[in-house]
C-alpha cells in the first residue's frame, strides 16, 4: 500500500550535486567507499572529538550526510508487552547468535542531527510495529538498512517495515509497505542498504523463500518492476553501473551473481561461483565488476562486462581468489588497487587488473574483529573495529599502519561517514564527530 502526502514537493526537485561536505549513502559519494577531501588521522576520548551524542534505541545503519544535516535510523522499543515469536517453520531454527531482539512493539525512527553540534533537529517515526523475527544478537538490529539522500530528500528503509521518503525538514512525502515479512537465514536479521540511482530506488529482499528485487520511483514510491529471485538470504546491496550505454543493476548472491536492466528488470547476465551468506557489495572499474563472498566456499571474482547470458566458466571471469576474502566488510577499489579485510582483521591489497597481491592477509596491530567496511580518504584507509580502535593504514603497494585511534568501550558495526574533513563514527549507542582542532 502506498500513501502520498505531497508528491509535488518531490517532483519539483532533481538530485543535487554532491560536494566534499556530503556523504549521501552508506558507501559514500561514488558508492565505492572512497571519500572526497581529507580527514583527521589521530583522535582519542580526550582529543579531536568535536561532539558525541547518545542515539536512542538500537541500530547498526550508517549515517548519511548532506550539507549541515546528518541522517540516521534507529528502532526504539515502546513499553508495549512482548509477544510470542512466530512459530518456527519446518526445518528452520535460529543459529548461534540468531533470533535475538525482543519481539515487542518498536518505533522505527529517522533522526536528523545538526552536524556542527550533534543536536537533534527533528526525529520522525515512520511506523510503529512489532517485528515478526529477531536478529543476530551481536551484530543485528531492527534498523540495519542504511538510508540514502539525494540532497533534496532522504529515504529511510526498514526492510519488512517498509520504505519512507522525507524532505530535509522532516515532512513525510510518501511511504510504502512492501507487503513482505522476511525470513532470514538462522534469524540473523535484515540489513540490505538502500540503493538510489537518479530517480530509481532499488531494494533487495533476498531471504529463505520468495526472494525478489524491486525498483521504485523515488518521486512517488510507485513500483516500476519486480523480479523474483531464486536465492537464499544475502545482505549484499544492489549496485548500479552504466556500461556501454546500458544501465544495469548488479546483485551478488550465493547461487549466481546477476545483472538486470535498470529500466525493465530483464536479466542481462549471470555467473555462478560465490559461496554462502554473501554480504560484501560489488565494486567496479574500467568495465570489470568485483564480487566477493567469505563464508562457506569463499570466492572473489573479477567479471568483465560486455557479454550477455550465462558467464559461468567463460573468459568473462578474468580471475578469482579463494583465500583471505572478506565475509562481511565491503571492499575499497581505488587507483587500480582492491583492498579488503577479513572478519578476523587480515588486510589484503591486490592489483585489480591481475589479481596479484601487493600484500596478502596482513595482520593489523592487534587481534581485531570486523563488521564495518573500510573507507578510503586521501591515500589513507580507515578500518573501524569491534574492539574500540579505528586503525589508519597507508594506501599503496606496501603495508604501513599510520595510526591507531581508541575510543574506550566502543564497538563499531556501522561504517564510518567522512565529509568536510570530519569523520562520523556510530558506536552501539553513541555517534561521534571527529574533527581536527
Amino acid at each position: 500500500m502506498t500513501w502520498t502526502i505531497s508528491v509535488a514537493l518531490l517532483c519539483m526537485c532533481a538530485s543535487a550535486a554532491t560536494t566534499d561536505s556530503d556523504w549521501p549513502r552508506w558507501r559514500g559519494p561514488a558508492n565505492d567507499g572512497v571519500a572526497r577531501g581529507d580527514a583527521p588521522t589521530s583522535w582519542s576520548d580526550s582529543s579531536n572529538i568535536a561532539w558525541k551524542v547518545n542515539v536512542p534505541g538500537k541500530g547498526n545503519s550508517s549515517p548519511v550526510i548532506w550539507g549541515d544535516k546528518i541522517f540516521l535510523t534507529t528502532a526504539i522499543a515502546t513499553e508495549a508487552a512482548p509477544v510470542a515469536a512466530a512459530p518456527a517453520e519446518p526445518g528452520r531454527r535460529g543459529g548461534p547468535g540468531g533470533g535475538a531482539g525482543a519481539l515487542v512493539e518498536h518505533k522505527f525512527d529517522l533522526l536528523c542531527l545538526d552536524r556542527k553540534t550533534g543536536k537533534t533537529i527533528w526525529q520522525k517515526t515512520a511506523i510503529t510495529a512489532t517485528p515478526h523475527e529477531g536478529y543476530h544478537r551481536q551484530y543485528g538490529s531492527f534498523a540495519s538498512n542504511s538510508p540514502v539522500t539525494d540532497g533534496k530528500h532522504v529515504f529511510a528503509f526498514f526492510g519488512s517495515r517498509g520504505i519512507y521518503a522525507y524532505d530535509l525538514n522532516g515532512n513525510q512525502i510518501w511511504g510504502k509497505d512492501m507487503g513482505v515479512k522476511m525470513r532470514m537465514r538462522l534469524s540473523f536479521g535484515e540489513g540490505i542498504a538502500t540503493t538510489l540511482h537518479e530517480d530509481s530506488l532499488i531494494l533487495g529482499f533476498d531471504q529463505e523463500a520468495d526472494s525478489f528485487l524491486v525498483v521504485l520511483d523515488k518521486k512517488t514510491g510507485k513500483e516500476r518492476w519486480r523480479v523474483a529471485r531464486d536465492e537464499p538470504s544475502t545482505w549484499s546491496a544492489p549496485y548500479v553501473i552504466d556500461h556501454g550505454g546500458r544501465k544495469q543493476v548488479i546483485v551478488a548472491a550465493s547461487k549466481k551473481v546477476r545483472s538486470y536492466d535498470l529500466q525493465s528488470g530483464k536479466l542481462i547476465w549471470e555467473a555462478a561461483g560465490l559461496g554462502s551468506n554473501v554480504i560484501p557489495a560489488p565494486v567496479h572499474q574500467n568495465g570489470v565488476v568485483y564480487v566477493m563472498s567469505g563464508h562457506r566456499d569463499p570466492n572473489l571474482m573479477a567479471i568483465k562486462l560486455g557479454k550477455d547470458g550465462d558467464l559461468t566458466g567463460t573468459d568473462s571471469i578474468l580471475w578469482s581468489l579463494q583465500r583471505g576474502t572478506s565475509y562481511t566488510a565491503s571492499p575499497v577499489l581505488h587507483d587500480n588497487k582492491l583492498y579488503f579485510v577479513t572478519d578476523t582483521g587480515m588486510l589484503t591489497c591486490l592489483n585489480a587488473t591481475t589479481g596479484e597481491p601487493y600484500y596478502s592477509q596482513q595482520r593489523l596491530p592487534k587481534p581485531y574483529s570486523f563488521k564495518s567496511s573500510p573507507v578510503a580518504v586521501n591515500g589513507k584507509l580507515y578500518l573501524a573495529t569491534e574492539n574500540e580502535d579505528v586503525v589508519v593504514v597507508k594506501m599503496g603497494e606496501k603495508f604501513e599502519v599510520l595510526a591507531t585511534n581508541t575510543l574506550a568501550d566502543q564497538i563499531f558495526i556501522a561504517t564510518p561517514a567522512v565529509a568536510g574533513g570530519e569523520i562520523y563514527l556510530r558506536g552501539q549507542n553513541t555517534l561521534f564527530c571527529v574533527r581536527s582542532n
